[in-house]
């Protein structure tokens, strides 16, 4: 039987592949509606300026998930692969996905920037658990 805490490393990169479809179904019409050519000289800074703040949400957000969760993933595989994904590393796993999708939520609706930071934050704090809960198996 599979390690329990490789559930919510698969929930997060399938919540990853809904922000990227959810990027891209707000980008495009944006970009059709504001006659954005698709240049190859276009910048991502050029883009982005030619974009409601709205639109350019989704994909900050789809970035986001992109960086810190990584760390993430070598935790939770670390934890798995040495046997110890189930109880509190387990609970402790979900509670970081679902901060990261209520984050995601935030950020690509209302992006409440103090809601969002501290969001970010508890997230944080629940990986270094993780991170230190990994530590005190392999070393």
């Amino acid at each position: 039987m599979p390690s329990p805490i490789l559930q919510p490393v698969v929930a997060l990169v399938l919540w990853s592949m809904v922000m990227w479809a959810w990027l891209y179904a707000t980008r495009i019409p944006a970009m059709q509606k504001a006659k954005i050519a698709l240049d190859p000289a276009l910048t991502s800074a050029d883009l982005a300026a030619r974009l409601p703040p709205q639109v350019r949400w989704k994909a900050d957000n789809y970035n986001h998930l992109m960086e810190q969760p990584t760390l993430f993933y070598a935790i939770a595989l670390t934890l798995a692969v040495a046997g110890q994904g189930e109880g509190l590393n387990a609970a402790l796993a979900w509670g970081y996905v679902g901060l990261r999708v209520v984050h995601s939520l935030v950020q690509a609706t209302v992006n409440v920037i103090m809601l969002r930071w501290a969001l970010f934050m508890l997230a944080s704090l629940v990986l270094l658990g993780l991170a230190a809960q990994a530590a005190a198996v392999v070393f």
